[in-house]
C-alpha cells in the first residue's frame, strides 16, 4: 500500500523559505502523480503543486506560482515543495497526496478527489 510521509514545516518570517519533503512509499507501478496540498484553518484545502513520475511535468496553483517550486528524486522515492518568498496567507497544514493518474487526471491535476493516497500533514506558519 501506498505509504506518504511529509516533514520539513515549521515556523518562518515572512519573506523567507521552507523545503517540505513528502517520502513515499509502496507504488506499484511506475507512472503516479504526487501532489501537495493545503488547509488553513476555517478554509477548504487546496491544491497547491503537483508532479507525475512518468514524465516529471509539473502543475502549480496560481497563487504559489513563481514562488513555490516541486521536485522529486526518484532514487530516494522523495518528493520535495521549494517554498520562496513565504506570506502569511500561505499557513497552513500542507498534505502530500497520491494517485496512479486516471485519465480525468491531467485535465484537473490539483482537484482533491482525483487522489486516493494522503500523509498526515505538516504545518506550516508563516509569521508577519
Amino acid at each position: 500500500e501506498v505509504q506518504l510521509v511529509e516533514s520539513g514545516g515549521g515556523l518562518v518570517q515572512a519573506g523567507g523559505s521552507l523545503r517540505l519533503s513528502c517520502a513515499a512509499s509502496g507504488f506499484t507501478y511506475d507512472d503516479y502523480a504526487i501532489g501537495w496540498f493545503r488547509q488553513a484553518p476555517g478554509k477548504e484545502r487546496e491544491g497547491v503543486s503537483c508532479i507525475r513520475s512518468m514524465d516529471g511535468s509539473t502543475c502549480y496553483a496560481d497563487s504559489v506560482k513563481g514562488r513555490f517550486t516541486i521536485s522529486s528524486d526518484n532514487a530516494k522515492n522523495t518528493v520535495y515543495l521549494q517554498m520562496n518568498s513565504l506570506k502569511p496567507e500561505d499557513t497552513a497544514v500542507y498534505y502530500c497526496a497520491a494517485v496512479y493518474p486516471r485519465m480525468s487526471w491531467p485535465h484537473q491535476p490539483l482537484k482533491i478527489a482525483e487522489y486516493d493516497y494522503w500523509g498526515q500533514g505538516t504545518q506550516v506558519t508563516v509569521s508577519s
